[in-house]
């Protein structure tokens, strides 16, 4: 008989989710995920979305399995277009692992730690030299970085950025000052909260956008020549932040094609092509055209989910 299956609260997932862990294992799936046509050793369709139109909702449903990892698991994730001075929060999540031989249950996780942790990590993956001889997407000589929107995902982001890359200044904006100004508190080191997008992203080298924004809120206009933009809201085919002035320069890396052909509003409405996956260029397939101004979709994706639940799990049991 299978053992009752572990709990983890949001609190036990988050402390156990370390970025210095979580990275190199995220760069590994997203390797194995663009080169799935050679194999079957990662299985990820696309995501259910249930519409909740009375609640202006979603329920997405997005399970996952890696063959080599033995790993088996899938996530649900409501997620809302709030009002603007509703207090409840735009996103809830729920990770379940199975056995992948007996098809029990042996894990129910917070979802939402996991979701703001991988997603960030993921951004920061897109941003960073992964070897010698992949020159990815950071500009080198990064200096400032530039945050739109001050929710949990503002806050993942600035915490793994500041982890990983020296800058040397950082602006924030988001469409309620009140909560820029309470963000800015309540993190460490000095941010600037901008009055205006505009304000926050002309001559910033690094732009994430992180907002539930259903019409742009970045325009191509104010980014310069050669930054990196990471594009983490608008996960819905009618639903922008980005303008087509933007999207049409730029170079477009995404975690899944076929996710970003079917959900993402910023390529649909835009017309782009997708130039690569952000796999094909760890794996060495595609390069990167380092010189101009690059977008990084992120739309997140089952097997991020899994890989950080399974990591989440191991360590519980190496501690009991």
């Amino acid at each position: 008989m299978a053992e009752a299956p572990v709990l983890l609260d949001r609190a036990q997932v988050w402390r156990l989710l370390q970025y210095a862990d979580l990275v190199p294992r995220l760069e590994v799936a997203l390797a194995k995920f663009s080169r799935r046509s050679d194999s079957e050793e990662v299985v990820q369709p696309l995501r259910t979305i249930i519409p909740l139109t009375k609640y202006r909702g979603y329920l997405g449903v997005m399970p996952a399995y890696l063959a080599d990892d033995d790993i088996l698991c899938a996530k649900m994730v409501s997620f809302y277009q709030r009002e603007e001075h509703c207090v409840l929060p735009t996103h809830h999540a729920t990770v379940l692992m199975f056995d992948p031989e007996r098809g029990n249950v042996t894990a129910v996780m917070d979802g939402t730690a996991i979701t703001e942790k991988r997603t960030a990590a993921v951004s920061a993956i897109s941003a960073k030299v992964m070897s010698c001889h992949i020159q990815l997407l950071m500009p080198a000589q990064a200096q400032v970085l530039c945050i739109l929107g001050s929710g949990s995902q503002a806050a993942s982001h600035y915490e793994v950025f500041t982890q990983m890359f020296s800058f040397k200044e950082i602006r924030l904006w988001s469409r309620r000052r009140e909560k820029a100004e309470q963000f800015a508190s309540s993190v460490q080191g000095p941010i600037t909260v901008c009055s205006s997008a505009k304000d926050a992203v002309q001559g910033s080298d690094v732009i994430i956008t992180v907002t539930m924004a259903s019409e742009p809120v970045l325009l191509g206009t104010w980014v310069k020549p050669g930054a990196h933009v990471v594009a983490v809201g608008a996960c819905r085919p009618n639903w922008r932040e980005l303008d087509d002035d933007l999207m049409r320069k730029a170079v477009v890396y995404v975690d899944s094609r076929e996710a970003a052909l079917v959900e993402s509003g910023d390529i649909i409405l835009s017309g782009v092509t997708v130039f690569a996956e952000l796999g094909e260029v760890i794996n060495e397939r595609k390069l990167v055209q380092s010189e101009k101004t690059t977008v990084f979709k992120s739309l997140g994706m089952g097997i991020q989910d899994a890989v950080s639940a399974k990591l989440v799990f191991d360590l519980w049991k190496s501690q009991h």
